[in-house]
């Protein structure tokens, strides 16, 4: 598990709030939701033609015209459009996002869709539903409301009103999640936490950590999804599984009684027991929905264990017909980098990756050390051969000198990224003393290579984030095995990559690297049990339960969503 990052080697360029599962709606409510949901691409049209019309001038005069100011930007952009004769941009994204938030303080929001290709997979209309009732619940319990403060007053006297509690002291739960382990692994928690959090009708309150503000702009309008400084429950990141409130304590040892229990403590670290993974197949019915606050720990991408429960079936496939579309729409969804990322992906996409007629982004993460392994070079080289990813080059005698490109060569810009830069090196100088075989014209280049791992340094940190965005504008993408750095940079972008296989031995492994089954993420610590019997003392493969769950291609034991084989 890892946060990967890679001093600079080409430097940095300048609606319904009620919760799931409470009761059926009323009939008249019902119906004027799903009205407003067959509304909803007609507003969204609506309010994009006059956000282009209007807003420009507008922040022309509240920004002052300012160079580099969104103001500008959007100006210079809707012109340059309308004189190539190219439509316009849906940066609403189908409805996942809102119109109404302040351009200035997150650029990224709404500018990110002119550098990415067109949605690859749509949010669904229920999608759409499930996000604004969460939004209306972040808004109604979120930090600064009434009913969060009564919240957190109960939990720091220790009251507990027993069964039905949830539902009867202000319908506000909360899902609190633990920040630890390295930015991908961050990433990976944070996106199937919230759908967690929206299966369960919690709100969704994240740990800042050191850095997750240096690198996030708030997704919820009018509220805050970081949990404040004065949360009255100490040491909650000194728990761990063996604590009284743990999910597995609860649920094995109190017979799933939460009598005398302020929250409830959720251990869902990748070697977590069988126990604690039993909340996989809670369906939030038995007893949590007695508990105000959950408090979640986990490194992993969760979702996986998620849809093997049969209790969240209907609502998930209604969510998301096209399986291996989870962490794509979420992610577009929540993760907005802050201005001064966005800005380092920018500026280098426009300096290295913008003119290029192809990008292809190398991921590279290696387990076995800082140093540099001519095994792991001799790897890359091979998978982006056998997948003409990169093409050869001619070995002459002369160096090929004498050979020059043909008039209109082809560009191909390659991203690489890494802690150490003489994987990029070595790839660069291949195409400096030699031509390609093809004539395309090859061009490598690094933002960064920290060398070391670092954890929780917000400059290190915010690198990292920018070289995830960074490898999802890319058009193809080759990622190391096991990093979740690489899950996180192809699914942000929509990109099925081809992974390489962790080497053994210091031996590259034959194939080189393999084409994923899908764009989403792996789970490393899925549950190995049948949620309907939860025996947790018998091991079954969990990758053959459920047509869309399955094993990964890097992580044998671990499970990734896919589409189901036709």
């Amino acid at each position: 598990m890892e946060r990967e990052s890679s001093t600079p080697a080409s430097s940095w360029l300048g609606i319904d709030e009620a919760a799931p599962f409470a009761g059926k709606k009323a009939t008249k409510a019902a119906a004027a939701e799903d009205a407003f949901v067959r509304r909803w691409p007609k507003v969204v049209n609506a309010t994009l033609v006059a956000f282009i019309m209007t807003m420009p001038p507008l922040l022309i005069l509240l920004g002052g015209g300012r160079p580099g100011a969104p103001a500008v930007w959007i100006k210079s952009t809707v012109a340059s459009l309308a004189a190539r004769g190219e439509p316009k941009k849906d940066v609403l994204l189908g409805g996942l996002l809102l119109p109404g938030f302040d351009e200035q303080s997150c650029v990224s929001r709404y500018q990110s869709v002119y550098y990415r290709k067109n949605m690859t997979r749509p949010p669904s209309p229920h999608l759409l539903r499930r996000l604004r009732q969460q939004e209306a619940l972040q808004r109604r319990c979120g930090p600064g409301t009434e009913p969060y403060r009564r919240a957190s007053e109960r939990l720091r006297s220790g009251q507990n009103a027993g069964d039905d509690f949830v539902a009867t002291v202000d319908g506000c739960g909360y899902l609190v999640l633990i920040s630890y382990r390295g930015l991908g692994n961050r990433i990976l928690a944070i996106t199937s936490a919230f759908l967690y959090a929206m299966l369960t009708g919690r709100v969704l309150l994240l740990d800042p950590g050191k850095t997750m503000a240096d690198l996030f702009c708030e997704p919820f309008q009018a509220t805050s999804w970081m949990l404040p400084g004065d949360f009255p429950l100490e040491h909650f990141r000194d728990l761990g599984e063996d604590a009284p409130e743990s999910y597995g304590n609860v649920a094995v040892n109190r017979s799933g009684s939460v009598a005398g229990l302020r929250f409830v403590y959720a251990h869902l670290d990748h070697a977590a027991t069988p126990a604690n993974r039993l909340l996989y197949c809670d369906d939030h019915r038995q007893f949590l929905h007695r508990v105000q606050w959950l408090i979640l720990r986990t490194d992993s991408y969760i979702a996986p264990g998620i849809f093997l429960n049969p209790a969240y079936k209907e609502e998930l496939d209604m969510m998301f017909p096209n399986k291996d579309s989870v962490f794509y729409l979420l992610s577009r969804y929540l993760l907005h980098p802050t201005n001064d990322v966005w800005g380092m992906v920018t500026r280098f996409y426009h300096s290295y990756l913008k003119n290029a007629d192809e990008r292809l982004g190398i991921q590279i993460r290696v387990f076995d050390g800082d140093e540099p392994f001519q095994h792991i070079l001799d790897q890359i080289l091979a998978c982006t051969s056998q997948e003409h990813l990169l093409p050869g080059v001619v070995v002459s005698g002369g160096g090929g000198g004498g050979v020059a490109p043909p008039p209109i060569a082809r560009s191909k810009a390659v991203l690489t990224t890494g802690l150490n830069s003489w994987y990029h090196d070595s790839i660069r100088d291949m195409y400096w003393r030699s031509p390609s075989a093809t004539g395309e014209v090859v061009s490598v280049h690094q933002p960064s290579h920290e060398l070391h791992q670092h954890f929780f340094r917000s400059t290190h940190d915010m690198k990292a984030l920018a070289e995830m965005y960074l490898l999802s504008l890319t058009d193809k993408i080759v990622t190391s095995g096991w990093s979740t750095f690489g899950y996180v940079g192809a699914g942000l972008g929509g990109l099925t990559p081809y992974i390489m296989i962790k080497p053994e031995n210091h031996t590259v492994p034959n194939p080189p690297c393999v084409r994923a089954m899908s764009m989403e993420p792996c789970d490393h610590g899925p549950p190995y049990f049948e949620c309907t019997k939860k025996e947790i003392d018998k091991i079954i493969d969990t990758g053959n339960l459920v047509p869309h769950v399955r094993s990964c291609e890097d992580v044998p034991w671990g499970r990734k969503l896919a589409d189901p084989i036709s």
